[in-house]
């Protein structure tokens, strides 16, 4: 009921800052450009403070050994979510499956989840959850691409692409400082603070931003109900189910189920524009998603 509580009044907050987004595009404030630059900046910039201040601690031989198994779990689930794309959305043309499959295998779990993570389990969550996007992360641009593109392509360079992003970046830089506890000067660790704390209101902003493409139409297509049952409800629950079964402590519970309960990744659109399926039906799926969860999500939370 507590993690129910704080869930509530994240989200109250979070759709305070939606509705200031929304306001903002309905004003012209911000614009398509404003929009990715100001993604680029919280992915760039202010996520990876925030995740590098997360790992303030000093690094345990237990940590590993949490970590790992965070690891493990969480490419298991990665794998699940992938094998069952594979299947449910059979009745649906290519042009649609491929997006609903991959909506499905990748979400929204960095740009939104981490936010909301740290909002809720404070910073023991936040290492963990900087963990658990490692494998959506890499499955995003090897077996994601791979559903859009039947080429082979790099998979070498696809994977170079995720283990050098700048959040991943600031993983390792994190665990290092974690671990040999090198003095940060106070200006420098303040700075560090105050970027990081920008990325939920920011990213809240432009979530609410781009609901302005939403209507009302996107929520008479059943399919996009369907894959919002399938990405919002029965992929969290799995995880709930399979996390507690193998013994996960309640912070490591939470923090898997809050991230796999995430909607569609923004890249569902981009990627379904880039390779010629339907990138409207793309950006329905995206933003019908973002507004479920605001309902799915509390709710989940309640199982935990």
């Amino acid at each position: 009921m507590d993690s129910f509580m704080k869930m509530l009044s994240t989200q109250a907050l979070m759709l305070i800052y939606m509705c200031v987004g929304y306001y903002c595009n309905k004003k012209k404030i911000f614009d398509k450009a404003t929009e990715i630059k100001l993604t680029d900046f919280v992915l760039q910039v202010t996520m990876p403070c925030m995740v590098f201040n997360s790992f303030n601690m000093k690094l345990t031989m237990d940590f590993v050994k949490e970590a790992s198994f965070c690891l493990a779990l969480s490419f298991a689930i990665c794998g699940t979510a992938w094998l069952l794309g594979k299947f449910v959305y059979n009745r649906y043309p290519i042009d649609k499956k491929s997006i609903l499959q991959y909506g499905t295998l990748v979400n929204n779990c960095g740009f939104l989840g981490l936010p909301i993570v740290s909002s809720i389990l404070g910073e023991e969550g936040l290492v963990l959850a900087a963990i658990f996007i490692i494998p959506n992360r890499i499955f995003m641009w090897t077996a994601g691409i791979s559903i859009f593109s039947k080429e082979s392509g790099n998979k070498t360079k696809a994977l170079l692409k995720v283990l050098m992003n700048p959040c991943m970046m600031a993983v390792y830089l994190g665990m290092l400082q974690a671990a040999i506890q090198l003095p940060i000067p106070d200006f420098a660790q303040k700075a560090l603070t105050g970027l990081g704390n920008c990325t939920t209101p920011i990213s809240m902003l432009l979530i609410g931003s781009m609901l302005t493409a939403l209507t009302l139409d996107s929520f008479k297509d059943f399919s996009i109900i369907y894959y919002g049952f399938i990405r919002l409800a029965v992929l969290p629950i799995f995880a709930l189910v399979f996390m507690k079964a193998l013994g996960a402590n309640d912070v490591l519970v939470a923090c898997g189920v809050i991230l796999t309960a995430m909607p569609a990744g923004s890249t569902t659109a981009l990627l379904a524009q880039k390779y010629g399926a339907d990138a409207v039906y793309g950006t329905k799926i995206v933003l019908t998603s973002v507004l479920l969860s605001m309902i799915s999500i509390p709710i989940i939370t309640l199982l935990v």
